[in-house]
């Protein structure tokens, strides 16, 4: 038996736990930048808050209707999903995280008689040690535990936030009900070609007479994603990989920027949050990408999008070498285009390997104190807090610089900012 567990308006809840005078109040989160709503309470869509709306457009509305708005505070966000995703692993060992707020669970081997007491424990203690609601589908596969969790989630006071499809009566059923574009795996473009083949249910998806043409359109995607939907699982829950592929940092800017000497800043910043992932992960890089983007909707030209990349001759996780290597990568962009003005700015380091998988070259090497001193200040960093070692070319009282004008305080992450209670 598979779970899907969904934690309900997940950002706008994070809000809530610290400040329940927000509880039954429309809440909006804003994306970087304070730019469009990514996140909205229940009350906040009853409202007419439409997901995607950027904030200038909602301006009345939001003063109308008193809906509170908030800048993204992933810092608390990531925290508390770290917290839940801890909870669930008391469930059950097997446990995929899937998104900041949903995490796949396999039961195997576990002996549970009643599927529904269980979620509703899980659920409770969620909500009882950190604050957050949670929504809970069970199935005997994946495509259907998200099925179940969209019904938990869709009739809560029925269901109590967990439903079970433990039976092929309620398997079929749940199809009938569910449209085609929620079906997992089904996107926007999918969704157009396959209502031309009357297909409208997940029900009418699993009908044998579409399978040619689902093997045809979609491949062994969409025959897996038939067979979940037939009660057979063939998706498993994939193991949490030892490294990423690769690393991306980036980030719109506040204002459009021209000046070399701030986008050196903003390069080396992003360059060196890349280097510190690396060694968190003990992984290093062989390839470094620079970006610069430009907004098409100010400048008319033809190209908006600027990057170039290096490949070194040998691995590192460096913030001296990526950082030196991002600022020659940023001047090669910039050379013929300073009359140009950038919005948004990032490094990707990538082709990385573990660092015992590091290999010395003969001819060519990085300079072997890098490693002590990143050791170094990693340790500093992590005693004093907030980044405070820092290269002389970064902005030393800023890591990330956004339009944050309506940030909640980091409750969980940041001493200073940790809730006070005043007793009386």
């Amino acid at each position: 038996m598979y779970a899907l567990v969904d934690c309900n308006n997940f950002y706008a809840s994070c809000e809530r736990v610290f400040q329940p005078e927000l509880n039954d109040k429309p809440v909006a989160i804003l994306s970087n930048n304070d730019g469009c709503v990514i996140s909205r309470s229940y009350e906040a869509k009853l409202a007419g808050i439409p997901m995607g709306a950027p904030a200038f457009q909602i301006k009345d509305l939001v003063r109308e209707k008193s809906i509170q708005l908030f800048s993204s505070n992933y810092a608390l966000y990531g925290d508390l999903s770290r917290r839940v995703m801890e909870i669930l692993n008391q469930f059950t060992p097997h446990v995929e995280i899937y998104s900041i707020d949903e995490a796949f669970l396999n039961f195997d081997g576990l002996t549970i008689v009643d599927y529904h007491n269980y979620g509703l424990q899980m659920k409770n203690r969620v909500r009882k040690w950190i604050g957050l609601p949670i929504c809970i589908g069970f199935a005997e596969t994946k495509a259907l535990s998200k099925v179940a969790n969209k019904i938990a989630k869709e009739f809560q006071e029925k269901t109590q936030g967990v439903y079970v499809i433990d039976s092929e009566e309620k398997r079929i059923k749940a199809l009938k009900w569910t449209k085609i574009e929620d079906v997992w795996g089904i996107g926007y473009r999918m969704t157009k070609k396959v209502k031309l083949r009357n297909i409208y249910t997940a029900l009418d998806f699993i009908q044998p007479q579409h399978e040619a043409w689902i093997k045809r359109e979609m491949g062994v995607t969409g025959l897996r994603l038939k067979a979940e939907l037939e009660g057979k699982s063939v998706l498993d829950l994939e193991p949490i990989p030892d490294q990423k592929k690769s690393i991306a940092i980036t980030r719109s800017f506040p204002k459009q920027i021209a000046d070399f000497d701030l986008l050196r800043e903003r390069i080396t910043t992003f360059a060196a949050v890349c280097a510190e992932k690396l060694r968190n992960q003990k992984s290093c890089c062989h390839t470094i990408i620079v970006m610069l983007v430009i907004d098409k909707h100010s400048v008319k030209t033809s190209k908006y999008y600027f990057n170039t990349a290096i490949t070194l001759p040998y691995a590192t996780n460096s913030t001296l070498t990526i950082a030196n290597t991002a600022i020659h990568l940023l001047k090669q962009l910039h050379q013929g285009n300073e009359h140009l003005k950038f919005k948004k700015a990032g490094v990707i380091v990538s082709e990385l390997i573990g660092e015992s998988q590091k290999q010395l070259q003969l001819f060519e090497e990085e300079n072997p104190k890098h490693l002590a001193l990143m050791r170094a200040m990693d340790n500093l960093n992590k005693k004093i807090g907030d980044t405070k070692v820092k290269l002389a070319s970064q902005n030393l009282k800023l890591t990330w610089d956004m339009n944050q004008k309506l940030l909640s305080n980091k409750y969980t992450t940041n001493f200073k900012e940790i809730l006070q209670i005043s007793c009386e």
